[in-house]
Parts: structure tokens; sequence; C-alpha cells
């Protein structure tokens, strides 16, 4: 079965919209920790075009350290719920099991985890019992220590061997084949090279398993170190990146500016399937 998160044929590339209910993500911690702030923003890129906004308590960024589980609990599960009785789709930003379960009552449709379910022992249970969609990321080592040295021999050959044991052991443990996103982690315990190859190899990675690939470059590192850009300066490289990788065959987008991204998807969008109608 195909999955739903496939990029439409002639059609534009999903979008995720990043709702950080956190007091420090790299780019827009704290904008968004009360409920009323957070529910506004989430239905606010919905409105924009947004198909899914990614509901995250715990900052992954490099050198943050885990939330307790009570204190992740309170940050999203309310958050989920007030999106989802208004008719937002909505994918949970977690490691832990718990967390999944709790968002997944609360009307979660997808589970977002940047360990691909290797963190918690539980979480693969979570997800396959509860039928929803996964995207299951590459990461080298976790989020307080990823960028400490990151070391690949071939990054892309890799992270393919990492998705195919991932992708196996999801699968035994009864996660459907069409449930299941794969995300690269670009800035996920990589060196500037290693996301510059892996945005390149979107393609390889799509057609190695058939299955919908994540990008998630919104904001991040490596454009700053290729511009010289601050981090709330960096839509114009997220764009030309996110076009980058819809040409290579990326199906959804991780994006904080829905509006912005929104003009360049559409763009780039158009751009792959004449390129692929050719």
């Amino acid at each position: 079965m195909r999955s739903r998160w496939h990029r439409p044929e002639n059609g534009d590339a999903w979008m995720m919209g990043v709702l950080n209910c956190t007091p420090d993500s790299f780019s827009d911690g704290g904008r968004h920790a009360e409920l009323k702030f957070a529910v506004a923003h989430g239905l606010r890129m919905r409105d924009q075009g947004a198909q899914l906004i990614d509901v995250g308590g715990e900052s992954t960024r490099p050198g943050s350290v885990p939330v307790p589980l009570e204190e992740e609990l309170d940050r999203v599960v309310p958050v989920v719920r007030k999106l989802t009785e208004q008719g937002a789709s909505v994918s949970i930003d977690t490691m832990k099991a718990e967390v999944m379960h709790r968002a997944i009552t609360a009307g979660a449709c997808m589970v977002n985890d940047v360990s691909a379910l290797t963190h918690d022992p539980e979480s693969v249970s979570v997800v396959a019992d509860a039928g929803v969609d996964v995207c299951l990321m590459h990461m080298q080592g976790r989020p307080e220590s990823m960028q400490k040295q990151p070391q690949y021999d071939d990054v892309v050959s890799e992270v393919l061997s990492f998705f195919e044991r991932r992708i196996h052991d999801c699968v035994a443990a009864g996660i459907q084949e069409s449930s299941i996103l794969l995300d690269p982690g670009i800035g996920f315990g990589k060196r500037l090279e290693d996301n510059l190859d892996l945005i390149r190899a979107i393609g390889v990675i799509r057609n190695t398993f058939g299955m919908p690939v994540l990008l998630g470059v919104s904001r991040k590192s490596f454009l700053g170190i290729l511009t010289e850009s601050d981090v709330d300066d960096r839509e114009i490289e997220t764009a030309v990146a996110n076009a980058i990788g819809i040409l290579s065959g990326a199906d959804i987008l991780r994006v904080h500016d829905v509006i912005l991204q929104k003009r360049a998807v559409r763009v780039a969008s158009a751009l792959a399937s004449r390129t692929l109608q050719d």
C-alpha cells in the first residue's frame, strides 16, 4: 500500500509546521510555551498551508538535555488535544513512549522520533498498536553530544544501512510499511559535508525503500556556516535547500515559516513535476 505522505503526482510537497512548546529550542524556544499561544500558532500554520503540525516538548538542539516525563507531557498533550479538536492533523515530536501514547490518545496521527524508535524500548509497540504513521530519523549519538566530532566513512551508505535495520525491526514488530516515513536527520550528528551529501541523496533514499522522505533543514546551523547568517535570518537559505530537496525527491518538508516556504515549495514542486515528465 502506498503511503499517503508520498508527494502527490503533479502536486506540491507536503509541509510540516514546527511547533516547539519549549523554552530552549534553537530557533523559537519560549515563543509558544503557553497553551493559548501554542494552539494559536499551530492553527495559524494550518491555515497558512501546513498539512501537519509537529508538536514537541523537548528540545533536540545540539547540547540539549532531556526533559522529565511529566514536564514533557504537560507541555504537549493539552496542545495536541486542542489542535486536533479544531481539525488540525498533528504529529508528536518525542523520544518517549508514554508521551507518544498520551499524544496519540489526544489525537496525534503521527510519531516523529529523532531516535527512530530506539530511545525507549516501548515505543515500537506503542506505534504498532496505535496504527499511526511514524517518521524514523537517523541520528549519530544523542542530542546532548551528537555534534561533538561526528564521523562517517560514507554517510549515505551508513544512513541507508541504518534505515534498512530500523525498517526491518519496525515491520517485524507490526508497524505497516505504508505507515513509515524516513528522515536523514540533517544536522543531527552530521558535518557540513554530510548534510550536503544527504540532501543530494534524498532520491537514493526514497528509491531504495519506496517510502516517503521528510527533509528538515529549516534554519539549521549548516546554513549559517555557509552564509554566516543568524538563526532568525535563514529563510532564504532554507528555501533553497528545500527546493533542492524537492528536486531530489523529498515528499514532506519540516518548516518554521509556512507562508514563505509555501512559495518555494510551489515553484520547486512544479519544476520537479516537469522534470519527471521529461
